[in-house]
């Protein structure tokens, strides 16, 4: 019988960075462990970061947590595939290990920024680039509230950076889709479609 699973990724299959990009609250980090369940060997990037690490964080495994003056000398080494600054703290993706799952042919995901995804882009020009849209302004600012984390000032800034990002990503040319998050399994299948063109060859 047809299906429309992906098949598994083994070698010889070539390794693929997917870049996943969109405003907090589209639901990118939902969406990366679904694609992780579907594609065994797949990895998610950890990102090094010079924010403080918080209790319930665990290092390698949330972030790579460096500081400032370790950041600044990996990244003068060029050992970060891409890196930004965000609310006053520095992150950025090493390389080594991406180059390493790749090379081993597996599906690579990566959580960054339009400006980030330029970079990428400028590195690695082979990646497939998607960015995660919501279904309305209004939908995004209810799953940024629902989250409960803020107060509603913080989350009215978060709401106006979504919309700063999505205007950018529009305009930027970097990405191969823009997918809205309206229904999960929907999205995880356009994403899957994606990545199946994109690894037999066929374009994205």
């Amino acid at each position: 019988m047809p299906t429309d699973e992906p098949t598994p990724d083994a070698s010889p299959r070539p390794g693929l960075l997917l870049v996943l990009s969109g405003p907090s609250g589209v639901g990118k980090t939902t969406l990366a462990r679904r694609l992780i369940e579907r594609h065994p060997g797949a990895r998610f990037s950890v990102s090094a970061t010079t924010r403080p690490k918080t209790p319930a964080e665990r290092e390698g495994v949330d972030y790579f947590f460096l500081s400032d003056d370790e950041f600044t000398r990996r990244a003068d080494a060029g050992d970060f595939l891409e890196h930004a600054e965000y609310a006053g703290f520095r992150y950025g993706t090493p390389r080594a290990p991406v180059d390493r799952a790749l090379a081993e042919g597996r599906l690579v995901i990566l959580d960054i920024d339009v400006q980030g995804a330029r970079q990428v882009r400028s590195a690695r020009p082979d990646a497939l680039a998607v960015f995660i849209l919501p279904p309305s302004d209004e939908e995004l600012l209810r799953r940024l509230r629902d989250r409960r984390r803020e107060g509603e000032a913080a989350i009215q800034r978060r709401y106006a950076q979504a919309q700063r990002e999505i205007a950018a990503a529009r305009e930027a040319g970097l990405y191969d889709a823009l997918i809205v998050n309206n229904d999960l399994d929907r999205a995880v299948g356009e994403i899957d479609r994606l990545i199946e063109r994109r690894r037999s060859g066929a374009p994205a």
